[in-house]
């Protein structure tokens, strides 16, 4: 029997899906229940031991886990007597990147004797193909990525995230944990572009007019100030994939037409996902998506 620990977001969907025919039960988080029919087993963190030793009692043999939940914090009033003994290297991977946490839950049901499968092992579909699928990639484009893919590693060694934003070489933006769709809408440009009283012409000529008119008092006229968005490089690409040495059979990375509107609304080019690395939740309609928007994407090993 496999146990599918769901959270939240259109994953969990999908596997429940691909798991049609098959033995398998429903769990998740308390608190963090998906959006999926039928009758869901929940748990508690403070319950783990009671929960992980009932699904053995149950005959489940794989566990999957698929979908986004938050550390949820813990009463230790609620502890039970079965986890109490996981309490100690519990409280460790909390203080631990997210990793390190998730490598901890993996071991605690390993060593109940269950083998823990990724999303990918029931729906290999959610793995694209290497290359390019859809859109054209510039020399430009191709240079960022190799300016992304350090950035990757760097950020990847701290355990920060998963994914960045680099154009024309620079870095316009790293995932941390807000997430990716927060990261895209950071680079939005305004609603409403500044629009000057007059040409600021000279920098000094606009520095000096600053003072002044702080010299001036609050209801003295303003001089022209520059955009509040400062200017940053025209294009650029999202990188994303799971970070080296990332135990992928749990929190993969994943994109799908949501990502997309937010690159089309963050003005890159295209987005680039390390092969192997990444799922494309919707493949069909992700890629209809982005061809519409005429924007790229492309699957690519290091």
């Amino acid at each position: 029997m496999i146990a599918l620990i769901a959270g939240q977001g259109a994953l969990p969907q999908v596997v429940a899906q691909a798991l049609e025919g098959q033995d398998w039960r429903l769990c998740a988080l308390d608190g963090y229940a998906p959006s999926l029919p039928g009758p869901v087993q929940t748990f508690r963190i403070e319950t783990l031991g009671s929960f992980i030793a009932g699904l053995k009692r149950d005959g489940v043999t794989k566990v999957c886990f698929a979908g986004a939940i938050a550390r949820p914090p813990i009463d230790a009033t609620q502890i039970d007597a079965e986890t109490m003994p996981l309490v100690p290297r519990m409280l460790q991977a909390l203080q631990a990147g997210d990793d390190g946490a998730l490598r901890t839950v993996i071991s605690f049901f390993e060593e109940a004797g269950m083998q823990v499968i990724g999303a990918q092992d029931i729906a290999p579909e959610l793995l694209p193909a290497e290359g390019l699928l859809v859109g054209t990639q510039s020399d430009q484009d191709k240079a960022d990525v190799g300016r992304a893919r350090a950035v990757h590693a760097a950020i990847s060694a701290v355990d920060v995230g998963q994914g960045c934003v680099v154009a024309r070489g620079q870095v316009l933006a790293v995932e941390a944990l807000p997430g990716t769709d927060w990261m895209l809408r950071s680079l939005r440009p305004p609603a409403q572009p500044v629009t000057p009283q007059k040409d600021p012409g000279d920098p000094l000529e606009w520095a000096f007019g600053s003072v002044s008119d702080w010299l001036s008092g609050p209801d003295a006229p303003k001089a022209a100030r520059p955009p509040a968005d400062f200017a940053r490089p025209s294009g650029g690409i999202f990188f994303k994939g799971a970070k080296p040495g990332q135990d992928t059979r749990i929190d993969m990375p994943v994109i799908g037409p949501e990502t997309v509107r937010g690159v089309v609304e963050a003005k890159l080019n295209g987005i680039v996902l390390e092969a192997g690395g990444a799922f494309i939740l919707n493949l069909n309609s992700t890629l209809q998506a982005a061809e519409k928007a005429g924007i790229f994407i492309s699957v690519e090993s290091a």
